[in-house]
């Protein structure tokens, strides 16, 4: 039985940034998934709303609410491995850095992963989370099925085949549709990765854009305002033993994924948006004399990386090959100001915004975005006509109907 949390207490959920949380709502731990389908059917019973909680990496406001919180994390570990169909059903619960031993015990491992594995995957599906490279796409484009408590109190099992369109809602889901428990995703043969790293100028740079994203397996830079210099990384796929210790960041030998993770502890929030592939260059360039101009002093790192293009219905990356940009700021910092600004610039360049960082649209603004963005919604509200996984901000952003 859940308790009430006093309102004077402490947040009973916080997002790691420390700019997110909410002390209203009622912290729910899942340990089966008949424990989250019967939270998810007692929620809409009360007329109360629940929201799911990863390892709180996304910088919107998807997780505060004034009813459940629900905390999937003892959900974890791989279920089973198809090695044939190069498959694996995973708890939804699974922090991704805890997937790649087991994969690889089983000669398997995930297509790509961010730079960040402390995401739990039902997260990082969720908010279509992604790593680099011109012919990778998101996490969300990996998912081949998945088991979802839903508010009708039912656990249901979604695949293409079974439930095309719950499918689609499902592979990106922003937690507005049910309790994800378990995932299945598609795989790879295990692999190794050898990364070299060096530090260029933007006049250095520049010229080799196009070619650097089209030539690696992964290509991404960290530009730096201040010095105008990036650090640059190419990682491509080898048959060269792996070399322990591992190297510091930027050369390291490995399997993919000793090599693709970088610790990135350094609170801070982020702006991340996706804009064509051909208009990558420009945009970074319009962006570079934003910053230059008006923000001369900001210390954060701009980064470049490129994305695949997908069928994934609220994928940033949805038919169109991409670059996405991302801005950081500390969270001692208001970050509203360079923020704003930077989105007006990326929006210029036909940017989406990435669903787990900070933006500043109206329901209106992306509906116009994102072409399929009627259809989710409409899915959606079929299976959850009562609202039991919205929250004020996903309220905001639904379509009047």
């Amino acid at each position: 039985m859940t308790t009430a949390t006093p309102p004077d207490a402490e947040p009973v959920w916080t997002n790691w940034s420390g700019k997110q949380s909410t002390a209203t709502a009622t912290l729910h731990h899942v340990r089966s998934e008949e424990d989250a389908a019967a939270v998810a059917g007692e929620a809409r019973a009360r007329g109360s709303t629940v929201r799911v909680a990863g390892s709180g990496h996304s910088h919107q406001p998807l997780v505060p609410n004034d009813g459940v919180v629900v905390d999937v994390s003892a959900l974890s570990g791989v279920i089973s491995v198809d090695t044939d169909a190069q498959q694996a059903w995973m708890w939804a619960g699974t922090p991704i850095y805890a997937l790649g031993r087991p994969l690889h015990e089983a000669g398997l491992a995930l297509i790509n992963q961010g730079d960040i594995d402390r995401q739990l995957i039902g997260g990082a599906v969720a908010t279509g989370t992604h790593g680099t490279g011109a012919e990778l796409a998101n996490l969300s484009a990996a998912v081949v099925g998945a088991r979802i408590a839903l508010a009708s109190g039912e656990l249901v099992d979604v695949t293409a085949e079974q439930h095309p369109e719950l499918w689609q809602v499902v592979r990106q889901n922003l937690g507005a549709v049910g309790i994800v428990t378990r995932l299945a995703l598609q795989l790879r043969s295990a692999y190794r990765l050898r990364e070299r790293g060096s530090f260029e100028t933007w006049a250095e740079l520049a010229p080799t854009l196009e070619r650097a994203v089209n030539e690696a397996r992964h290509f991404e830079f960290f530009w730096f305002p201040t010095t105008d210099t990036a650090a640059v990384k190419f990682i491509d796929e080898t048959d060269d033993e792996a070399e322990y210790p591992l190297a510091t960041e930027g050369s390291r030998v490995g399997w993919n994924y000793e090599v693709l993770p970088n610790h990135r502890t350094w609170p801070h929030t982020e702006l991340e948006y996706s804009v064509p592939l051909e208009a990558g260059p420009a945009c970074l360039d319009a962006i570079r004399t934003l910053l230059r101009r008006d923000f001369p002093e900001m210390p954060w790192p701009v980064e470049y990386r490129s994305l695949a293009a997908d069928d994934v219905w609220l994928s940033t990356a949805y038919e169109r090959p991409t670059v996405t940009i991302s801005l950081h700021q500390g969270v001692e910092v208001d970050d509203e100001p360079l923020f704003r600004a930077a989105e007006e610039v990326v929006r210029s360049f036909d940017g989406r915004p990435h669903w787990g960082k900070v933006n500043y649209l109206t329901g209106g603004d992306l509906e116009a975005i994102h072409p399929r963005w009627s259809d989710w919604w409409a899915v959606r509200d079929r299976y959850d006509p009562d609202q039991v996984f919205l929250n004020d901000y996903l309220l905001s952003i639904r379509p009047e109907r």
